[in-house]
């Protein structure tokens, strides 16, 4: 029988990536750790703004700006440079190897779907350990456009060679998976950032508590 998912694209930061280390270069300059999460928010909101109102959200230029306005401009052009180089540092998360392994393994072609720069985005997976399972990387840069907009997922889907409603987009964040639902593809959710998904979100095709009981419900389907 033919399985239905033929390509999966993953989100990176926060759902690969494990974003806690820029809490401590944030601790480093000055600033307490839980700024990070505000900060991250912050940062995405502002880009889908951007987004929404007809600009290309420049990744550095807004997270410099959301890190700014989170701090109340208390901190210096180098140390946010500083926190903001972090980003290229962060590891994986435990799960996120065995899940691309289990998928690999399976057939399944392999995309990253997130933000900023293709290339810098390969270089964190590199120096994370997972870029060996990844085919393609694709980004709000290469679009022109930030998630969730429909164009989005379509973009991505042509880019791993297969049709929309074959590929599947893993994230811990539901409004991603609500994003990739929306377009016509498949989703999985892990549980892992937000515990429950909400009422005001489109189910996801799997969930699990981790990346890797996602992958396998994904496979199963």
């Amino acid at each position: 029988m033919a399985r239905r998912i033929n390509a999966v694209a993953f989100d990176v930061l926060e759902t690969l990536l494990d974003l806690d280390p820029i809490g401590t270069r944030l601790e480093e300059v000055g600033q307490p750790a839980a700024v990070l999460g505000p900060f991250f928010m912050r940062f995405q909101r502002d880009a889908m703004a951007l987004t929404l109102a007809g600009d290309v959200a420049d990744f550095k230029a807004t997270a410099r700006q959301a890190l700014r306005t989170e701090t109340q401009q208390a901190m210096s052009e180098d140390d946010m440079a500083y926190v903001l180089e972090g980003f290229a540092k962060v590891p994986a998360f435990p799960d996120a190897a065995p899940a691309l392994r289990k998928l690999a393994d399976a057939g399944v072609t392999i995309g990253c779907l997130t933000v900023g720069d293709p290339d810098n985005t390969r270089s964190f997976l590199a120096g994370a350990g997972l870029d060996t399972y990844i085919d393609q990387v694709v980004t709000s840069d290469v679009v022109g456009t930030w998630k969730p907009a429909p164009a989005v997922y379509h973009y991505t889907a042509d880019a791993l060679g297969c049709e929309l409603d074959h590929m599947a987009l893993v994230a811990v964040h539901a409004w991603d998976c609500h994003g990739a639902k929306r377009a016509g593809a498949l989703a999985g959710w892990c549980s892992r950032l937000e515990g429950e998904p909400g009422d005001v979100f489109l189910p996801a095709d799997v969930r699990g508590d981790d990346l890797v009981e996602v992958a396998e419900g994904l496979l199963t389907l």
